[in-house]
C-alpha cells in the first residue's frame, strides 16, 4: 500500500487529488494539508511514502516544505503547480523533490507518477528534463563555471558508470541509454543504480544536476 499526503491550499483541488488517489486499491491518502507547515507536520506524524505538495502555499511554500521533508524523512516528494516555470522546477529539485507535475496532469499520469516515485524513480512532466538541463547550463554560463562543485564518490565510478552519468546528464531515457551503451535495459538499470548509490543521490534527476555542477559535462557539451 502506498501511503500519501496531499497538500494544496485550494480545498477543491486538494479534495480532487485525494479522491482520485483514494479509490485506487494500492493507494491510501493518510492526510490532507492546506499549508506548507501543515504538510510538514502531517508527514512527520504519518510518515507517508509520497507527499504531493503544491508549490504556492501560505505559511510555508511547497519548496521549503519539500526541503524540510526530504532532509528529515524518507518520504518522496512530487511537486504540483499551475506554473510551468524553470525557476520552480530547479528550486524544487534542489530541495530534493523526485517529481514535478503541472496541475492539469491527467488522472492516469498522476497515478503513474505516484507509483513511479514510490518505486524509487524520478518523474518530470514532458519537456521539463530538457528545460532543467538548459537551466543548469544557463547558471554555469552566468557564473563562468566558477562554482563547479566537488562531488564525493565521483572518483569511485567505473568508466562505464561515468559514461552512464554523462548520458543521464544529457537527458537520455533507459531505452536510449541501452542503445548508446550497447547493453540491455536491465544492465542500464544496474549502472544507474550504482551511480546513484556511489554519489549518494536520491534519483536520476539529481544525477542530471550533478553531471553539470561537477563539471563532468561542459556547457554546450
Amino acid at each position: 500500500m502506498i501511503r500519501v499526503v496531499v497538500a494544496d491550499d485550494q480545498e477543491l483541488v486538494r479534495a480532487g487529488f485525494a479522491t482520485i488517489l483514494s479509490v485506487q486499491p494500492d493507494v491510501e491518502v493518510v492526510a490532507e494539508a492546506g499549508t506548507g507547515r501543515e504538510a510538514v507536520a502531517a508527514v512527520e506524524r504519518h510518515r507517508p511514502d509520497v507527499a504531493l505538495l503544491d508549490i504556492r502555499m501560505p505559511d510555508l511554500d511547497g519548496i521549503e516544505a519539500a526541503r524540510l521533508i526530504c532532509a528529515d524523512t524518507d518520504t518522496r516528494v512530487i511537486m504540483l503547480t499551475t506554473f510551468d516555470s524553470d525557476e520552480y522546477v530547479f528550486a524544487a529539485l534542489h530541495a530534493g523533490a523526485s517529481g514535478f507535475l503541472l496541475k492539469d496532469v491527467r488522472r492516469d499520469d498522476l497515478l503513474h507518477a505516484v507509483r513511479v516515485v514510490h518505486d524509487g524513480q524520478s518523474l518530470l512532466a514532458p519537456g521539463v528534463t530538457r528545460r532543467l538541463i538548459d537551466d543548469v547550463l544557463a547558471v554555469h554560463r552566468r557564473e563562468g563555471r566558477a562554482h563547479v562543485r566537488q562531488v564525493p564518490g565521483l572518483e569511485q565510478l567505473t568508466d562505464r558508470e561515468r559514461e552512464t552519468l554523462v548520458l543521464l546528464g544529457r537527458g537520455l531515457s533507459n531505452a536510449e541509454l541501452a542503445k548508446a551503451l550497447f547493453v540491455t535495459e536491465n544492465t542500464v538499470k544496474t549502472h544507474v543504480s550504482n551511480v546513484l548509490s556511489k554519489l549518494g543521490l536520491r534519483d536520476r534527476v539529481q544525477a542530471v544536476i550533478c553531471a553539470y555542477e561537477s563539471g563532468l559535462i561542459a556547457p554546450g557539451g
